[in-house]
């Protein structure tokens, strides 16, 4: 994991997935000036000693802004933190500000993990777990009925355009990977498109996809992402204490 610092840049450190992707878009909105550090997660980078000092989870995306010596782990943080510093994307007005993040935090602790695990169970295991299959499935489905039953009154999740799409959008795109179809849901295709339009958007989507593997066929990269427990995370600590 090679680290330029380039004074008053945000470093990025990022992997072309959905959580990735989620600061690459917010990046490009704001138009703040910005390094990528690839933290390819296929092959253990999310371990390593300097990384593990600005996101303990072993978890990437994580920034480090050299504008303020701030350095800021999960997306859900990363996003208010650039909304503040730009201002924009997130209103100041109590209500308008709770609005948009309790859609944040939903997605956070729902559309995401959902998603994700359903990705799982799709892309990542080699034997067919039904039960499993069905049942990410049918949350993953419900959320996008959530999302559609918002959109009915709204072009947004919080009205305007704000983090809370940023966050939401990447976990929608993969929805034929995931099985699923969006024609079926009138109100996020409007939304779905209209995102998928915005040359932020693309911008944010397209980083990297020219240096990501596909950690699916490599067992050593299904070992690295998915074989984690406790003693994972005390062997990356002491050996980032050495």
């Amino acid at each position: 994991m090679d680290i330029l610092i380039l004074q008053d840049m945000i470093d990025l450190y990022y992997w072309p997935t959905p959580n990735g992707h989620k600061i690459s878009i917010m990046l490009e909105e704001c138009g703040l000036p910005y390094n990528t550090v690839a933290v390819s997660i296929g092959t253990g980078d999310q371990f390593e000693p300097e990384f593990l000092k600005i996101a303990p989870n072993n978890r990437m995306p994580a920034i480090v802004d050299h504008d303020t010596g701030t350095s800021v782990f999960e997306g859900g943080a990363i996003l208010m933190y650039l909304a503040e510093k730009a201002g924009m994307l997130l209103p100041a007005t109590h209500a308008e500000r709770y609005e948009v993040l309790q859609w944040l935090f939903w997605q956070a602790g729902g559309l995401g993990p959902m998603a994700g695990q359903l990705s799982h169970f799709v892309n990542y295991t080699k034997e067919e777990i039904p039960y499993a299959h069905k049942r990410y499935f049918d949350e993953y489905d419900r959320l996008l009925a959530v999302m559609d039953v918002r959109l009915r009154d709204r072009e947004y999740l919080a009205g305007d355009y704000s983090i809370a799409d940023i966050a939401s959008f990447p976990w929608v795109k993969p929805y034929r990977r995931f099985g699923n179809d969006l024609d079926k849901f009138e109100n996020l295709r409007r939304w779905f498109d209209a995102l998928k339009q915005r040359p932020a958007v693309r911008k944010g989507i397209e980083l990297g996809q020219d240096w990501k593997r596909d950690e699916s066929k490599n067992d050593s990269a299904r070992a690295i992402i998915f074989g984690q427990n406790s003693q994972t995370v005390f062997d990356a600590a002491d050996a980032a204490e050495k």
